[in-house]
């Protein structure tokens, strides 16, 4: 089956002073139809830069991307204007037309492609039942929290019936609770409807909440791209690693010899595994850091363990977690 955005060789550049800086440099990789795609990266990784060049609303410098087959960057402004009527944005900061009622804003699209005023108010009241907002149908954008101008956001995309969604950092101004409503809301959209969303994001618990796959962008490159799950139990580059390790910025440091990640698959971190460790081998280890996630609805976790001075017991107990099937990565004396 041919994706649903195949994107090769993909280069965007700036003018700027004293010479052009690369943005995107040299990226391949494709999105299923139906995925939930994850473009990660910290701030300055090119993730906004990347999107834009997905709908050609920036032109790629060389490169291209293809949508539905289509080549976009070898298309006529009116074939592009047509294709991008397929795909869907919604922005961090909402993007709502201030002086226009909920219901309005959701008619806006509508009204410009062409639908009449009675249909398109029917149709808005339903795409504001979908969002859960039907009774905030006369509020103006002033009167609505952040979550609530999501959601009319998100309506408003889809009343323009969208095969692709694009995510543009659209929870970053929300608090957490409003994220998890607002990643809830996507997620029900792309089972329900089955549109192709892909989020821009700077999060790593927004990417392990919804996303089934991933890209991870650094200075402009793919670092690695693969499933939320390859990424969280063995992320291969430094930059992946700095993103699914982030929460351990806490920690000052963690020194000392036989330091090893133990990843936990399903819901095996729920399983007295490391106190059957201790009782397998009468040696106690100690717990430097310990961390349980939400991905894909399934319980996932690592820890990171520092396991006794002498060398053969600590290379047994690795063999013992690699026998249930535990992952075990050995790190550095110092991962601080």
């Amino acid at each position: 089956m041919e994706p649903i955005i195949q994107v090769e060789h993909l280069c965007k550049s700036f003018s700027a002073r004293g010479g052009s800086v690369e943005a995107a440099k040299d990226i391949c990789f494709c999105i299923e139809k139906g995925d939930i795609f994850g473009i990660i990266g910290l701030s300055g990784a090119g993730k906004s830069t990347l999107v834009r060049c997905l709908n050609l609303l920036e032109r790629p410098t060389s490169g291209t991307v293809h949508v539905h087959g289509k080549e976009l960057t070898a298309l006529s402004e009116k074939e592009l204007r047509r294709e991008r009527q397929k795909i869907g944005m919604i922005f961090q900061h909402f993007n709502l037309l201030m002086q226009r009622t909920a219901l309005d804003n959701i008619c806006f699209p509508m009204e410009i492609a062409g639908i009449k005023k009675k249909e398109a108010r029917k149709k808005a009241i339903e795409y504001l039942k979908i969002v859960g907002l039907e009774d905030k149908a006369l509020s103006y954008p002033a009167q609505l929290s952040g979550g609530q101008k999501q959601r009319v956001a998100i309506a408003r995309v889809l009343a323009s019936d969208p095969d692709i969604l694009l995510c543009d950092e659209a929870t970053s101004a929300l608090d957490p609770q409003t994220t998890k409503s607002i990643l809830g809301l996507l997620k029900e959209i792309n089972q329900k409807y089955g549109i192709t969303i892909v989020v821009i994001t700077h999060e790593m618990s927004v990417v392990q909440e919804i996303c089934n796959r991933v890209a991870v962008l650094d200075e402009g490159v793919l670092a690695e791209t693969g499933t939320v799950e390859e990424l969280f139990r063995n992320p291969k580059t430094e930059a992946a690693r700095k993103l699914v390790f982030s929460g351990r910025n806490q920690i000052k440091e963690m020194k000392g010899k036989h330091l090893v990640r133990v990843t936990f698959e399903n819901k095996s971190s729920f399983e007295p595994v490391i106190g059957n460790l201790v009782l397998e081998f009468r040696t106690p280890v100690n717990i430097l850091y310990a961390d349980t996630k939400n991905i894909n609805g399934q319980a996932e976790g690592e820890m990171i363990l520092q396991l006794p001075e002498d060398q053969e017991t600590a290379e047994k107990m690795i063999r013992y977690l690699k026998n249930i099937r535990m992952g075990v990565e050995e790190l550095n004396s110092d991962v601080g």
